[in-house]
């Protein structure tokens, strides 16, 4: 599993051995994990860490999320982005939830097994979730029309510059993206990694109106 280290460390050379090791051990942990729950579709186990854990760190290009704040990953399947940014900022505060209760398990025991004491995960939907929080970030579960009524009442609202939604998508977003009528910008991964796999890749940013 040496390639994700030297994936990450060569997009991220602030990553400490710690962090470089726990993203290792990631790796390990969800090949073991989709044997027993398919959390990642089994094609794509040989690129964990090309196409779900750095794919889930593109939003770490575009923001650097605060010390003390708090974001929550929503639809986060088998913890992604949330478990690699958790990884990325220990001091942050991550919410991952999902409404598949097995896949929220696969999520609580990889943070157990990495020590990760900034994540929580909840079998939940996010409409449900009462807290608020300082970010918002997600791996394409839906189109942002429908995405966007589910969390657009989670923010904290503390006037923090770069609050808001980050939605990892692919694609020729155009259409989606007027669909919604949101005020939006958006990062193409290519411009961050080079792998051809980020080709159409990007995060789509929804600011917190003013």
């Amino acid at each position: 599993m040496t390639a994700i280290r030297t994936l990450l460390s060569g997009y991220f050379p602030e990553l400490t051995e710690d962090q470089l090791q726990k993203y290792e051990h990631m790796g390990e942990l969800y090949q073991e994990w989709n044997q027993k729950i398919n959390v990642i579709s089994r094609k794509d186990m040989d690129q964990i860490g090309l196409h779900h854990i750095l794919h889930s760190l593109g939003i770490a290009k575009v923001v650097a999320f605060p010390e003390h704040t708090s974001v929550m990953d929503v639809g986060t399947g088998g913890g992604l982005p949330g478990l690699p940014l958790a990884v990325m900022f220990p001091e942050v505060k991550f919410h991952l939830v999902d409404s598949i209760g097995k896949k929220i398990h696969v999520v609580n025991e990889i943070a157990r097994e990495l020590h990760l004491q900034n994540v929580t995960a909840s079998h939940t939907r996010a409409e449900q979730v009462r807290d608020k929080y300082d970010f918002v970030v997600s791996r394409a579960v839906t189109r942002l029309a429908n995405f966007w009524p589910w969390v657009m009442n989670s923010f904290k609202k503390t006037g923090l510059e770069q609050e808001g939604l980050y939605y990892l998508k692919g694609g020729d977003l155009q259409e989606e993206l007027a669909e919604s009528g949101l005020i939006t910008k958006t990062f193409d991964l290519q411009d961050y990694f080079n792998e051809d796999f980020f080709e159409t890749k990007k995060v789509v940013y929804v600011p917190l109106r003013k």
